[in-house]
């Protein structure tokens, strides 16, 4: 069988959640898989370990002067006119190719732009509120990262439930894990003073960085001799979600108490997940939320919201709390950073539930549907 993959984000350089589940998805295909030919598209050459590819992976870049419409535009013309037409094109993003759509498979990581308006330019969510249209209609199958995404895109769509299969995503074990050393590694590296809180992700509105900074600033009113700080690794939403945290820090002195990152390479956040006293994740909407589970990977304790995925991929493992109320963050904050028990308790409990979620799996249940005769019953 003949399997195309939209390799395009998996290749970006600086990758985000979207292209890191693209890019761990075609690295272990490429382990599990010997059976059938791949064609990894992209627009430019591989780079990486994504170039190193075995015998029955194909490379095709196929060139495009506009990158944002490179899948709609250019894969399109592939999958009509190519010399190689692959029997299954597999999609990793919210998109599919407007020529010869009934061959594609595609994730739908999240609907937030429906729910959450103001954390899309107008432009994107009128794009993806176009393509979804097009996925409901002509996509042989849609996968969804989650049972709350199944639902959500059930819900809003009206799209039939057998028609979307869920598959968890993963975590990257070889590197999520256990560092001794971690403390020192972020000491040394990042010049980031120990003990802190850490966010991982985009401070934008969405992630609800606004309310968090004002929990953070309540927990030190209270905690007058706490000497914590507040650790925010990602990078700025196209709202005003990250001008209006930087206001309340500056509002309640807290310049010296909080930290700015920026984007960091992948290497150096398991180090910060390893040498924080406390991962919070306070977002109000979520697909997935892998971070949740890579902090409870490197023994990290976890509180988050208890809102869309978020308790059904954090289980037990975490404590949770009502995103929209600071009192509620404020309190788990408290709960976990003055008592030892509970946090050893939320270290052990998320390292066992980290192992229920892999991309070798996420990877094998992808193949099964990949490879499903079913699929193509209208074609």
């Amino acid at each position: 069988m003949k399997i195309g993959i939209d390799a395009s984000r998996a290749n970006r350089p600086k990758k985000t959640g979207v292209e890191w589940y693209s890019y761990h998805l075609i690295e272990e295909l490429k382990k599990i898989d010997r059976d059938n030919h791949y064609f990894l598209y992209t627009n430019e050459p591989l780079r990486g370990q994504l170039a190193e590819c075995p015998e029955n992976f194909t490379e095709c870049v196929l060139k495009w002067p506009i990158p944002r419409s490179w899948t709609i535009g250019r894969l399109s013309v592939e999958m009509k006119f190519g010399k190689n037409i692959p029997d299954v094109l597999f999609v990793p993003a919210h998109t599919i190719p407007l020529l010869n759509p009934a061959r594609s498979i595609v994730t739908i990581h999240d609907i937030g732009f429906e729910h959450m308006p103001s954390a899309y330019h107008w432009a994107n969510k009128l794009y993806h509120k176009l393509i979804i249209q097009i996925i409901k209609l002509f996509a042989s199958k849609i996968i969804a990262v989650s049972k709350f995404t199944k639902e959500d895109v059930v819900k809003t769509y009206h799209i039939p439930a057998e028609k979307i299969s869920v598959v968890y995503n993963g975590y990257d074990q070889n590197n999520y894990k256990i560092i001794p050393e971690a403390k020192l590694i972020v000491k040394e590296k990042l010049k980031i003073d120990y003990p802190y809180i850490l966010f991982v992700g985009r401070l934008e509105l969405k992630k609800n960085i606004v309310r968090l900074v004002e929990a953070f600033a309540e927990f030190k009113k209270r905690n007058v001799n706490d000497n914590h700080k507040l650790v925010l690794v990602g990078t700025p939403g196209i709202d005003n979600g990250l001008d209006r945290a930087k206001e309340i820090i500056k509002n309640n002195n807290l310049e010296n108490e909080v930290v700015l990152t920026g984007w960091l390479e992948e290497d150096l956040i398991p180090v910060l997940f390893n040498a924080a006293d406390l991962f919070i994740f306070p977002s109000l909407f979520e697909g997935f939320g892998i971070p949740v589970i890579e902090a409870m990977a490197c023994a990290c304790p976890v509180i988050c919201s208890n809102t869309t995925s978020l308790p059904e991929v954090a289980g037990e493992a975490a404590l949770m709390f009502n995103p929209e109320k600071i009192e509620e963050i404020v309190a788990r904050m408290e709960q976990v950073l003055m008592n030892e028990a509970v946090q050893e308790s939320l270290r052990e409990k998320g390292l066992r539930w980290a192992q229920n979620f892999s991309w070798s799996e996420c990877a094998r249940e992808t193949l099964k549907i990949l490879t499903s005769d079913n699929n193509f019953a209208k074609i």
